[in-house]
């Protein structure tokens, strides 16, 4: 039996299908209320509950031999500080004791390639920097970075668990609409296409499911495995959705003192609009950083093979479109 905790997600359900389609059992952990589908027709138990609720997670984690936690609060926007950090921190804390209590075989947890410690340009990143809360730049980072020193520690003192990282996560199946799948939506909208030069480092969120498999088969107790793609430029992507859609967008190539000056002023107003803002000083400070990873650990140690980026950017536009998240149908997949 596998028991997953943010199994509505977009790494969750994802991972959750393939779990399903490999024959395994899963039991999955909602949030009373939570939108249940992006697992419609799945054959998953639900448990309703929270990550903060001990005896919940107790009572949920019985007969499994397998615990895939990736609950947690990802907000790049000021505010939610506090719940971000009781849900990334504390309650990745009560997993692992219910883990403990429950004698769980395996603990697999999703970190971020952002809880490991930057580094400068010019510096490869991989699994031989720390977990460092004290080095984030972010607060998400840095809630990030102390649990996954919390799992670290468990794993020292005998836990069997081990942590994965991904970087940024792309792909079909994006129910409730990633930052990235918000990112591509506007790319594919038919108006003038505002970026920075900037890069980062995405990968396919069903390598990413995957993954999590070969680290819950193949991993060592109290390692980290970096999931990474590929580096891509901002207008880049935007040109790979263009090729996809087979439409031309205007595009303006904004300066980053200009972008950096509006991300301080736009998130009043997106708030209020309900929509994740294209510049934030996060979201800047990402595409600017040191985005040269690797993964070749995971590659080494689990035989993970992620796809070409152009593929999943191209598949998630399909997707979005049978999803019909997009108001026009691109010409490469009418029918």
């Amino acid at each position: 039996m596998n028991f997953v905790t943010g199994a509505t997600g977009h790494i969750g359900n994802v991972l959750v299908r393939e779990l399903v389609a490999r024959g395994e059992r899963v039991r999955a952990l909602l949030f009373p209320g939570e939108d249940r589908r992006p697992l419609e027709g799945l054959p998953v138990e639900i448990v309703e509950g929270d990550v903060l609720d001990k005896d919940v997670l107790r009572r949920a984690m019985r007969g499994a031999n397998r615990v895939f936690h990736l609950a947690g609060i990802i907000s790049i926007m000021p505010g939610k500080q506090e719940a971000m950090r009781q849900v990334n921190v504390e309650g990745t804390k009560n997993v692992i004791a219910a883990c403990r209590e429950s004698g769980v075989q395996r603990l697999i947890y999703t970190s971020s390639i952002h809880a490991i410690a930057e580094a400068p340009e010019g510096q490869v990143i991989d699994e031989g920097l720390p977990f460092s809360p004290h080095r984030a730049w972010g607060k998400y980072d840095k809630t990030k970075a102390e649990a996954s020193l919390e799992v670290q520690r468990a794993a020292e003192e005998g836990l069997d668990a081990v942590i994965v990282c991904p970087t940024g996560v792309i792909g079909p199946h994006d129910y409730r609409g990633s930052m990235f799948g918000e990112f591509l939506l506007d790319c594919a909208s038919p108006r003038l296409h505002m970026y920075i030069d900037g890069a980062y480092d995405f990968v396919d969120v069903r390598d990413v499911a995957h993954g999590h498999i070969l680290a819950a088969e193949k991993g060592r107790r109290g390692e980290a495995y970096i999931l990474a793609g590929g580096r891509i430029s901002v207008r880049q992507i935007i040109e790979s959705v263009e090729a996809f859609t087979g439409r031309l967008m205007p595009k303006l190539r904004v300066p980053v003192w200009l972008a950096r000056t509006a991300a301080y002023f736009t998130p009043v107003w997106y708030r209020a609009a309900r929509r994740t803002p294209r510049f934030t000083p996060y979201s800047i400070h990402t595409v600017l950083s040191n985005s040269h990873i690797s993964a070749d650990k995971a590659r080494r140690e689990l035989g993970y093979k992620p796809r070409p980026l152009a593929q999943s950017i191209a598949d998630a536009v399909a997707w979005m479109v049978s999803y019909r998240r997009l108001r026009f149908v691109p010409q490469r997949v009418r029918k």
